[in-house]
């Protein structure tokens, strides 16, 4: 399985704080099925200050943790960008890190805040749409937004906007409005691929099997292994190229 956001690398953002709970989250991801993973840490200026170049140069430190940890992790790193007008800069600075391409556009993991959906946002996904970006929203079905009407997400799916739904949203582990909102996302076929957005072992672990469970009794066992595997897998292709 293909996990496209995850918080593996130690002491960047609200993951995990440090080398040993970051190889922590690294095993259990493995244990539980997982053998490529692209982690996501937080880039959102003025909280965590975060960028392409400061984010690689962890990951290749990890990178070697991993294998002397005998970790049989694939490993590599984009980030989850918070919608913000700082994107435009960053993206001329080459700081903004990219999950991968689909179509032969760049893969932009698209952060919205959690309480809402920012006047203008559409005005700004037009702007990356331009610059050959194609974004992807992070967890829309834990956006307030969103769960109180779901038309809310159209202007995005209309944009072309590509969707990752929390594995466990979907299983019910944020609650039944979540639930709901993530299943009624399947169901139009608006999904994506599911991920885990790991922060933690205790509440958010880097687990996609109760994801998959829930997607497979939606739908079917082949739209569920094309979120986990075939779309994050072509997604993240180039990424995992010498592998």
């Amino acid at each position: 399985m293909y996990d496209l956001h995850c918080h593996l690398l130690p002491g960047i953002d609200d993951g995990p704080q440090n080398l040993d709970e970051a190889l922590a989250l690294a095993r259990h991801a493995v244990a539980n099925g997982i053998t490529h993973a692209v982690t996501t840490p937080h880039v959102h200026p003025g909280r965590y200050n975060n960028t392409h170049q400061s984010i690689q140069k962890l990951l290749k430190q990890f990178q070697v943790m991993l294998q002397e940890a005998a970790i049989p992790l694939k490993l590599r790193a984009a980030g989850e960008v918070r919608i913000s007008p700082e994107i435009i800069p960053m993206l001329q600075q080459n700081q903004i890190p990219f999950l991968g391409t689909y179509e032969n556009q760049s893969v932009l993991l698209l952060e919205l805040p959690h309480s809402h959906i920012p006047p203008g946002s559409d005005k700004l996904v037009d702007f990356l749409i331009k610059q050959n970006i194609r974004p992807m929203i992070a967890h829309p079905e834990r956006n307030k937004d969103v769960m109180r009407n779901l038309k809310k997400l159209e202007p995005f799916i209309d944009r072309g906007c590509l969707m990752q739904l929390t594995a466990a949203s979907v299983a019910g582990d944020f609650g039944s409005s979540c639930q709901d909102t993530a299943s009624a996302i399947i169901q139009n076929h608006w999904a994506t691929i599911l991920a885990s957005d790991a922060h933690n072992l205790s509440h958010r672990p880097p687990e996609l099997k109760p994801g998959f469970n829930a997607v497979a009794k939606l739908l079917n066992t082949d739209a569920a292994s094309a979120m986990i595997i075939d779309r994050p897998k072509a997604i993240s292709a180039e990424l995992f190229a010498h592998d």
